[in-house]
């Protein structure tokens, strides 16, 4: 079993480090909140002050940080993870972070003999209790030949996306698909309600047809169809829309430097902005069908 120092105990990172825990692995936790790591703690966990000291100790580093900001903070500088691994020690950084800043820091890990992975997640709180997150993998095939048996530990799909870099690409790629989608069928909700149309019966024919996809039979965002859907629980979030405006952000973002041209991710990054700013950032993404309602 692998001694894993694991940085970052939010609303994600702390029940995939106690999955980690239950599959027998030492973990060594580092948050700046302390109650995060009193719950990794007294599920069998241990703490330390920071990352610098994790790293030297670790011979798996973890990190699910905000954005990249942070994880250049984390990984880079003289008290930063890279300085202090040891030479062989792989890093795999879980966080939803900008192409650019993920390929810089895997750039400076490889020059100094460390692996590192850029491996975001799918799935939200759900699926990192559970166990069930799916991972989008970036870096060299030895990494992730090295970092497989942790992942499944902690996500049930686990996809090698290709060089450094590519999981994060293909995390902001993935959340525009689902930011498009779920305003699209949020604006047929809506215009299904204003036709009369009963919110059961268009879920029984688009979940059957054409209209297919998985904001409408995983996270339908109308009460009723999917029990287990968010809006049956008054929005409560799994995944946030604040987080979903921060990937939106990212693709375009991504959009502008690649010279991509992405007219419905850049409309849905505005619509998810002005849903935030109206002061709904905690509730869950699929409740942008109350601001499409007006």
């Amino acid at each position: 079993m692998a001694r894993i120092g694991f940085v970052g105990l939010g609303n994600m990172g702390l029940p995939m480090a106690q999955n980690l825990l239950k599959a027998g692995h030492q973990v060594e936790g580092v948050d700046i909140n302390p109650a995060a790591v009193a719950k990794l703690t007294a599920a069998g966990g241990s703490s330390v002050e920071t990352a610098k000291v994790a790293a030297a100790r670790a011979d798996v580093v973890i990190t699910m940080l905000p954005s990249g900001k942070e994880v250049r903070e984390v990984y880079l500088g003289a008290s930063g993870i890279i300085e202090n691994a040891n030479e062989g020690t792989l890093l795999i950084d879980c966080s939803t972070i900008d192409v650019e800043s993920a390929r810089a820091v895997a750039a400076e890990a490889e020059r100094r003999g460390l692996l590192m992975l850029d491996a975001p997640v799918s799935g939200g709180t759900g699926g990192a209790t559970a166990g069930t997150l799916t991972f989008m993998v970036g870096g060299s095939t030895q990494a992730f030949m090295r970092a497989q048996s942790i992942l499944e530990k902690m996500g049930k799909t686990i996809v090698h996306a290709g060089g450094a870099g590519n999981g994060q690409a293909a995390k902001i790629c993935n959340n525009m698909i689902l930011g498009v989608s779920m305003i699209a069928v949020s604006e047929a909700f809506v215009l299904a309600e204003r036709l009369g149309l009963d919110h059961q019966k268009l879920f029984d024919i688009s979940s059957r047809s054409s209209g297919q996809c998985w904001s409408m039979t995983s996270y339908c965002p109308v009460p009723g169809p999917v029990p287990a859907s968010p809006a049956n629980r008054d929005y409560q979030a799994g995944f946030t829309a604040a987080m979903m405006l921060k990937d939106l952000k990212l693709s375009q973002e991504a959009a502008k430097t690649s010279g991509a041209h992405t007219a419905l991710g850049a409309e849905a990054s505005k619509i998810y902005s002005r849903y935030v700013e109206s002061g709904e950032g905690a509730r869950d993404f699929s409740g942008i069908i109350r601001f499409v309602r007006g």
